[in-house]
């Protein structure tokens, strides 16, 4: 949501598992999107069975060179997030993330976000259940000292708006990634977003 990374991280999985004999398209890997890397795993080898571990290193040094040469920042991410925390409105805010803590590291080191979270940034591989489970934004907001009920909780992902629904946190649609279709908001509508944003700067007036 704050990084414009899905279609970049799908591309670059789907490709390199396709080269390594297990044929996925890209529209099929976008089905993954906002849950963590031990589900869709788990999910990805009990269609195709047991995968060599070199693809998942070739995977993430492509991925990760990918990202240093490519990756952008959401247009207002860094100062809609400046503008909610400390400096601005003086509220608590986190990343709650599928991502392991090395790739979110990079991604929000190389975007310049990290420093306005940090040490804010929570990973799946914290909990034992990833989204759509609530177990990573209940996690978040317990380490940040904030009521479920009091939480804001803007996603792109149905598994990111199911988790924090279950979570009893309000949950926000965000539509302005790439890999977001024309279908994508009603799909984050069904999963229980109460609005949908196409733009970030937009939820400095939600929060207002």
């Amino acid at each position: 949501m704050l990084i414009d990374s899905e279609v970049l991280a799908c591309g670059t999985a789907a490709e390199t598992m396709t080269e390594f004999g297990y044929a996925i398209s890209l529209a099929e890997y976008l089905q993954f999107v906002g849950r963590s890397a031990r589900d869709i795993r788990a999910e990805l080898e009990a269609r195709f069975g047991p995968m060599p571990p070199d693809l998942a290193t070739c995977e993430r040094a492509r991925l990760f060179a990918r990202f240093t040469a490519e990756l952008q920042a959401m247009p207002g991410a860094a100062a809609t997030i400046g503008g909610l925390g400390i400096g601005g409105l003086g509220l608590p805010v986190c990343v709650a993330s599928s991502s392991d803590h090395e790739r979110l590291a990079h991604t929000l080191g190389l975007t310049g976000l990290l420093d306005l979270f940090r040490p804010n940034v929570f990973s799946a591989t914290e909990v034992a259940r990833g989204k759509p489970a609530p177990d990573l934004f209940l996690h978040a907001a317990g380490r940040m000292g904030v009521a479920p009920a009091g939480c804001l909780v803007v996603e792109d992902s149905t598994a990111g708006v199911t988790a924090a629904v279950a979570a009893g946190m309000r949950a926000v649609g965000f539509v302005g990634g790439s890999h977001c279709g024309p279908a994508h908001a009603d799909r984050l509508r069904a999963a229980g977003a109460e609005r949908i944003i196409d733009r970030l700067s937009a939820v400095t007036a939600l929060v207002r």
